[in-house]
């Protein structure tokens, strides 16, 4: 199979797990894979000729990426509405006038990175109350070394005083 084959850039662009979308100069959707519509819940023929603005919401870095013709790299974004956090490829397609992105699904590993976070906060939380449980039997047995001390001092104060008091 010749990779240049037509055919075969149309299979990848189908099975892409990262969803592909361009736009034109005017920031209305040109072209959308599966993974894109998948992701945004819409159907390819009604995100065609749409405003990205209606599917995407802030289109701010596509204009920058039109208007700088710079590629931003590794940029990550959440659509909440969606409960979808991606890390987006941006960049310009000059001679036709078009910018496109990549969006990687990064949700599952940004949940992951949050149940690590919590977890960990929860042990932080779980080892100052054991650190703060033993500071108290500490206490409590400091406490009471004291006081059996104290006691022991009060009753060897009366055997010498017993033991003066007979020599005397």
């Amino acid at each position: 199979m010749n990779v240049n084959d037509k055919n075969l850039w149309e299979i990848l662009w189908q099975y892409d797990p990262n969803a592909l979308v361009v736009v034109d100069t005017e920031f209305k959707i040109a072209v959308v894979n599966p993974a894109f519509c998948k992701m945004f819940a819409v159907e390819t023929p009604e995100a065609i000729g749409r405003e990205a603005i209606e599917i995407l919401g802030d289109i701010q870095d596509f204009k920058t990426v039109w208007k700088t013709q710079d590629v931003i790299r590794g940029k990550e974004r959440e659509y909440s509405d969606r409960g979808l956090y991606v890390k987006q490829v941006i960049f310009p397609i000059q001679d036709r006038e078009l910018i496109a992105c990549i969006m990687v699904d990064i949700t599952e590993e940004l949940q992951r990175k949050k149940e690590m976070i919590r977890f960990k906060t929860e042990t932080v939380a779980k080892v100052n109350e054991v650190v703060d449980n033993q500071m108290k039997v500490a206490q409590e047995i400091a406490g009471l070394l004291g006081e059996t001390t104290a006691e022991t001092k009060v009753s060897l104060l009366k055997i010498i005083k017993m033991i003066e008091q007979e020599n005397v």
